[in-house]
């Protein structure tokens, strides 16, 4: 337990897999720490604590994944908070692999905050009843969306829940300069239109692959055609690369596709998203990261989450993706298209409240904080 000036956090999520939105996720809340308490020690439990080490060489990384009991002990025994979240992390046959490290916290007394997690689809007995045990016994539970709040509560939690938003929407833009773009194969001149394409995954595996490959080919040959514009598919992790292949090979204009292919931080595909005329995408931080510098953006959903950030911002989204239908989705690309600039004002102020909403978790942290600090001076005056 921590005697110092400073706490010791541990930070617990999906990190270190590559995957830029979950990587936005932990960059805003490590700066979100670090405001709060500078002298801090923060070790994040990680997938790849190699990558987690080089991405914030100011933090700690070690393991969870395969790890012993005993091992996670040595670890939570050093702590004075542990810190779940955010993203979503707890749903059906994943939650029950977080909350066995958090359990091991709990039963040596460690304080629980959940940071603005993202919780469900949760149907499963097992992770449905060790979300509800564990967060039970939580100092806050803070959740980034309503259905996160819902689910808890259909879950059969108790505790009271603050919603507040990503932390992704902490973040602030890097400069994307044009000539990496002409570096990635996207000439100079012409319209870019964005686009995000993903895996089903267990949010929507009933989804058929070549299907929705092929519907947005359509959307990508529309917008090709209607703007005269290039695309530039946006793998948010790795897999998205052999997706968005996929949906490439279907496109009559092919030639005009592009996929983006270099290493860049979560704050330079920030940076990039000002490129864009128009974002098409299914991933929920890309359209987050269009959102925030006030580029157009359709969602294409495929889960609740995408369709909570859709009604926050006042954006429509359709449900053409797991139908396949694309007369309604082309017509409402055609609509955005030719509205873009009447409903940029709206939704900037959508924005700036969602932007808000994410500095909420900072106030319940704070509190959490502030209430540690006093009793680890108190028990060094003792």
């Amino acid at each position: 337990m921590t005697r110092g000036a400073g706490l010791t956090i541990g930070v617990l999520g999906s990190y270190g897999g590559r995957n830029l939105g979950d990587e936005a996720i932990l960059t805003g809340l490590l700066a979100d720490l670090r405001e709060q308490e500078p002298n801090a020690r923060i070790i994040v439990f990680s997938r790849n604590p190699a990558h987690t080490r080089v991405a914030h060489p100011d933090v700690e990384a070690v393991p969870w994944e395969g790890v012993s009991r005993t091992d996670s002990a040595l670890v939570l025994a050093q702590l004075d908070l542990l810190i779940l979240g955010g993203g979503g992390i707890l749903y059906d046959k994943e939650a029950r692999r977080y909350l066995r490290v958090v359990r091991v916290a709990q039963e040596r007394g460690l304080p629980l905050l959940t940071y603005a997690v993202g919780v469900g689809p949760l149907s499963e007995g097992v992770d449905t009843g060790m979300v509800r045990e564990t967060l039970a016994s939580a100092t806050q539970v803070t959740v980034r969306d309503q259905e996160s709040r819902m689910v808890l509560e259909e879950a059969g939690l108790l505790n009271p829940i603050t919603v507040t938003a990503d932390p992704a929407f902490l973040l602030e833009p890097e400069d994307f300069p044009a000539h990496l773009l002409r570096e990635e194969g996207v000439p100079a001149g012409k319209r870019l239109i964005g686009m995000s394409v993903r895996e089903p995954g267990r949010a929507a595996e009933r989804l058929d692959v070549d299907g929705y490959h092929r519907l947005l080919a359509q959307i990508g040959d529309f917008l090709v055609h209607r703007v005269d514009a290039y695309v530039l598919f946006v793998p948010m992790e790795r897999d998205d690369i052999r997706h968005s292949h996929g949906v490439l090979s279907h496109m009559i204009a092919a030639e005009r596709g592009r996929i983006l292919h270099g290493t860049y931080s979560p704050q330079q595909v920030l940076g990039l998203m000002r490129h864009f005329d128009l974002a098409v995408g299914m991933r929920l931080h890309f359209l987050i990261f269009a959102a925030m510098v006030g580029t157009p953006f359709l969602p294409l959903p495929y889960a609740g989450k995408v369709f909570d950030l859709a009604q926050r911002l006042g954006v429509p989204a359709l449900r053409g993706v797991e139908r396949e239908v694309e007369g309604p989705l082309l017509a409402e690309v055609d609509r955005l298209w030719d509205e873009r600039e009447h409903r940029s004002e709206a939704t900037a102020r959508r924005v700036a409240e969602v932007c808000d909403q994410a500095r909420g978790t900072s106030q319940v942290t704070r509190a959490v904080l502030e209430s540690l600090r006093a009793r680890n001076l108190a028990r060094v005056g003792a």
